[in-house]
């Protein structure tokens, strides 16, 4: 007999990227003046896997790492629409007890890690939509999740435009940002001093 489908989860966004720390330091506080919910702060190391095959191109699939295991979060994302800023996608999320063995499983099926990248982040729940504080080695962020109906508004009353909400997400500007690191790396350049015998000749 057939398993029935699971009702897959959506996931409704905004993203900004802050000035830095006194920005976390302004929403904190608004956060607790307004009855905000601190529900969690951990660590993360974030594993982004290339998929084996056509069938998996459009997925995004992410190993959260909580402070440094053996738990974590496995996550496979679809394909993002935009309406008015709010980014949505179709998201299905496992806890995991034993992140290396899920790694040891996702490269016996083919899947391969892109890139990592670490993530410090504090969970805030107001009104039903979760706020959270994030510093990546790239900048400073603040993302909202919840009902899409109600994203912009909450987003205007911390001060930020909804119309400038970032499409892309922490996966891809921080692969962005590890090429940029390499680009500027300059290459070594040996010690090569002239010889004595050199000298005289010249």
């Amino acid at each position: 007999m057939a398993r029935p489908k699971r009702d897959r989860t959506i996931e409704s966004e905004l993203k900004f990227r802050l000035t830095g720390e006194k920005d976390h330091v302004k929403l904190r506080s608004l956060l607790r003046e307004r009855g905000a919910h601190l529900s969690a702060r951990y660590r993360e190391e974030n594993y982004r896997f290339n998929g084996p095959g056509k069938s998996t191109r459009n997925i995004t699939l992410r190993l959260r790492v909580l402070n440094g295991g053996p738990h974590g979060v496995l996550t496979a994302k679809g394909p993002a629409t935009f309406d008015g800023g709010v980014k949505t996608r179709e998201e299905t999320e496992i806890d995991v007890k034993d992140v290396h063995a899920t790694l040891d499983m996702l490269e016996q099926l083919g899947f391969r890690v892109g890139w990592t990248y670490p993530k410090r982040r504090a969970v805030w729940i107001l009104d039903g939509v979760s706020v959270t504080l994030d510093v990546l080695d790239f900048g400073w962020f603040v993302e909202l999740e919840g009902p899409p109906s109600s994203l912009p508004d909450m987003a205007r009353s911390f001060g930020l435009d909804p119309a400038h909400a970032l499409k892309d997400s922490y996966s891809v500007m921080a692969k962005k940002h590890l090429k940029a690191k390499r680009l500027t790396k300059k290459p070594p350049i040996p010690v090569a001093p002239q010889l004595q015998d050199e000298k005289s000749s010249s």
